[in-house]
């Protein structure tokens, strides 16, 4: 995996993958009370702040919360309270995870970007462990909405398989 040279790269990467997919992701000024420092979501909008943000990778975190929802629920989508859309909260979480993973991978980023030590209510390293193992959180999630496959699964070299993604936002 690839080494980001900053911060500021880091974010660049992360936000113009999260804007190329469909996601609006935009700077933007917050206070300090969001759930995740320096992120927060309105009316399906990421919007980012600079100088509250303290792990680059949450901003992907944040994005996959948004990718597994519904168009619909998506472009409603409030946070911290309106982002499980149909899902049950814990299943919107573990879809999140996964899809967080699937985009560390097209990314070419480290997993601490992504599961790093002060998130995951301290499990970043267990989440990291299963992942490598292949034990992939919320994978039946992503095949259930049509966006990836079961590497275990796939029969023929031709099919995407997870961490691989047909799509990259829920449809």
């Amino acid at each position: 995996m690839e080494q980001t040279k900053s911060y500021d790269e880091l974010i660049e990467k992360i936000t113009t993958f999260i804007n190329e997919i469909g996601i609006t992701c935009m700077p933007g000024s917050l206070t300090e009370d969001t759930f995740l420092p320096g992120i927060d979501i309105k009316n399906g909008k990421m919007i980012y702040d600079t100088q509250l943000l303290k792990y680059p990778g949450d901003l992907l975190h944040d994005a996959g919360h948004l990718a597994v929802l519904l168009p619909n629920d998506r472009a409603v989508a409030q946070s911290p309270d309106k982002l499980s859309g149909d899902l049950h909260e814990a299943g919107a979480e573990m879809a999140t995870i996964c899809w967080s993973w699937a985009a560390m991978h097209h990314l070419n980023l480290e997993p601490e970007v992504i599961f790093h030590p002060h998130g995951y209510r301290g499990g970043a390293e267990s989440l990291i462990g299963a992942f490598n193992s292949g034990s992939y959180i919320g994978l039946p999630l992503l095949q259930w909405f049509g966006m990836t496959n079961d590497p275990a699964k796939c029969t023929s070299p031709e099919e995407i398989a997870f961490p691989q993604m047909k799509y990259w936002l829920r449809k």
